[in-house]
């Protein structure tokens, strides 16, 4: 079992930055994939970056990428999210969750999730 608890999010203005993390615990927490999704009111969760356990590969949606960036400190089990030049199209709950493997893209394939937290980015 791995618990996942996120932090860090809030209200920021446009072109602002956020950094998100996800504290991990239980068994063997630092030996998954890590991932991070987000879901907007009215909206299907859709996935936004993952990780790889050993930090060396970084997967990223295409409207994130080039101002998102995903790593993970496994020595504090913590995955974190930095997240610049912020719009108001990125405001949604962020949830952190563990083991997605090769699949990585879709959220069925993690087993564990956090309760997420809100990043709301004003115009």
């Amino acid at each position: 079992q791995v618990q996942l608890v996120e932090s860090g999010g809030g209200l920021v203005q446009a072109g602002g930055s956020l950094r998100l993390s996800c504290a991990a615990s239980g068994r063997t927490s630092s030996s998954y994939a890590m991932g991070w999704f987000r879901q907007a009111p009215g909206k299907e969760r859709e996935f936004v970056a993952a990780i790889t356990w050993s930090g060396a590969n970084t997967y990223y949606a295409d409207s994130v990428k080039g101002r998102f960036t995903i790593s993970r400190d496994n020595a504090k089990n913590t995955v974190y999210l930095q997240m610049n030049s912020l719009k108001p199209e990125d405001t949604a709950v962020y949830y952190c969750a563990a083991g997605g493997g090769a699949s990585y893209l879709y959220s069925w394939a993690y087993g564990f999730w956090g309760q997420g937290t809100q990043v709301t980015v004003s115009s």
